[in-house]
């Protein structure tokens, strides 16, 4: 036998991969059994020759745009060789991503749980527990990401982190991904590449994903981030400091599913357009608003944003600008039918939507954009 410092040397594991090739084929084939969501048209005069979209992500199975990312999250960790047939899924999260991660933990066979805002709504918590989740909740967001590592060391669990892995989970090239299903969507619509998307940043996931996509597409397209009250997104953007995050101790984001008390490593601020800060009266206004001009009932992460693009649309008809712009139905207003929808819960926050709702108003029956207290 050959020794020595020329010596060839083999080292090989066996692994048995049949449980994770099982739970790969249930994940995909989740995927295959749903059909794409749809596109809708929101209701304003075809004169303006500006067109507005709204993606409704809500139709998923665990009801919000966050099934994507709990799909894309697992595989990932499959694939990587993180989960196993023994591993707990922990998560931190503000509501929905958990729902939509407690759904593929059951799916394949895991236990889960969620580290969560104690204030995140009773809805949101029931449905985890539904799919088989525990939830654990704390008194500060900021303590989430250390809690949910201290959980996965305790139970030999593995931490999913979306607020690190949404942006490199996903494959922006193609893939079905959401932003190449909008551009589809849209390919017979008389302006079929829209000037811009607006999306909210709970993690930042899901504007990497089409910022990356319309530069590689090679896209005119721009896109828009708005960000609530209570939020680090839209300062960290603003003066270019990724380590922004808020005073300890301060309220959190009131607009469950975006906001974060820092800039998360997901967000990628060199493919952001445009930011708007939007306060929780004109997120709440703009919900409201929505819901009783569609006929359709979305939470309060659309109404966010789905004022940043409304004033885009001003903007555009103010500089004679044709084109479309697209937003997103993140969840459905169901799960807040006690915070946002009760008048009681916005007089209790000090929420006041009147002069929001005002200017929404005003902007149906004119097309200009006036800010609230300036008339």
């Amino acid at each position: 036998m050959t020794s020595g410092p020329q010596a060839a040397r083999e080292l090989r594991r066996t692994v048995d991969r049949s449980w994770v090739d099982e739970a790969v084929r249930k994940v995909e084939a989740d995927s295959n059994r749903s059909a794409d969501t749809h596109l809708h048209v929101f209701p304003l005069p075809e004169r303006w020759d500006v067109d507005l979209y709204l993606k409704d992500e809500s139709v998923h199975p665990t009801g919000s745009l966050k099934h994507r990312l709990a799909r894309s999250l697992f595989l990932y960790a499959l694939c990587n060789g993180w989960l196993h047939q023994d591993s707990t899924v922990i998560e931190a999260s503000s509501g929905s991503t958990a729902v939509s991660e407690a759904y593929f933990a059951r799916l394949v066979g895991l236990p889960f749980v969620a580290v969560m805002p104690r204030s995140t709504s009773r809805n949101k918590i029931e449905l985890i527990e539904l799919y088989g989740g525990r939830c654990h909740l704390v008194d500060d967001p900021r303590t989430m990401y250390d809690e949910a590592r201290r959980l996965a060391t305790e139970t030999g669990g593995h931490y999913m982190d979306q607020f690190t892995y949404a942006e490199r989970a996903t494959d922006w090239r193609g893939n079905n991904n959401i932003a190449e299903s909008i551009f589809a969507q849209l390919a017979r619509e008389r302006h079929p590449v829209p000037e811009w998307v607006v999306v909210g940043a709970g993690t930042g996931g899901t504007s990497a994903t089409i910022g990356r996509f319309v530069r590689y597409r090679r896209h005119h397209t721009r896109v828009c981030v708005v960000d609530p009250e209570n939020s680090a997104f839209f300062e960290g953007w603003s003066t270019s400091d990724p380590d922004v995050t808020l005073p300890p101790g301060g309220r959190g984001s009131r607009i469950e599913g975006i906001g974060r008390p820092r800039v998360e490593p997901s967000f990628l601020p060199s493919v952001v357009d445009a930011m708007i800060s939007v306060p929780d009266g004109a997120s709440v206004a703009a919900m409201r608003w929505c819901s009783a001009l569609t006929g359709r009932l979305v939470g309060g992460s659309t109404g966010t944003a789905l004022w940043g693009a409304l004033r885009l649309i001003a903007a555009m008809r103010a500089g004679g600008e044709p084109g479309s712009v697209v937003s997103l139905i993140c969840d459905g207003g169901e799960r807040y039918a006690d915070t946002y929808y009760e008048d009681g819960w916005l007089a209790g926050q000090g929420i006041d939507i009147a002069p929001y709702t005002a200017t929404l108003e005003t902007f149906h029956d004119t097309g200009t954009w006036a800010e609230p207290g300036s008339r």
